[in-house]
């Protein structure tokens, strides 16, 4: 296993320590029996995400669709793992802020 692919595996880790309600269905999806309905489903959440302005349809199916994707596309798995990165120490930097916020505002 590459550099690269560990830490991708380490970043899906970190996703079902977050919200722990998404290790089962992730952990099944992630098996390589499931490749005929992740890989269909990653390409319809991609493309649904393009078209996040329309109501039924959210900019959420983007990153979800990509984090599938990279599942089967090794070229994904570095740049979806940096944006995972990323993504989550913006969100802990708002946690932050926004406690310091709520905090002083007392």
């Amino acid at each position: 296993m590459t550099r690269r692919e560990r830490r991708f595996q380490r970043q899906f880790q970190a996703l079902e320590r977050l919200i722990p309600q998404l290790r089962g269905p992730i952990s099944r999806l992630r098996r390589n029996s499931w490749f005929p309905i992740r890989f269909p489903l990653a390409l319809l959440l991609t493309f649904g995400g393009l078209f996040w302005f329309l109501p039924v349809l959210g900019l959420w199916m983007l990153p979800a669709g990509l984090l599938l994707l990279a599942v089967d596309l090794p070229q994904l798995r570095g740049p979806i793992s940096m944006l995972i990165i990323r993504g989550r120490r913006t969100g802990q930097r708002w946690v932050r802020r926004w406690r310091d916020w709520r905090s002083a505002g007392r």
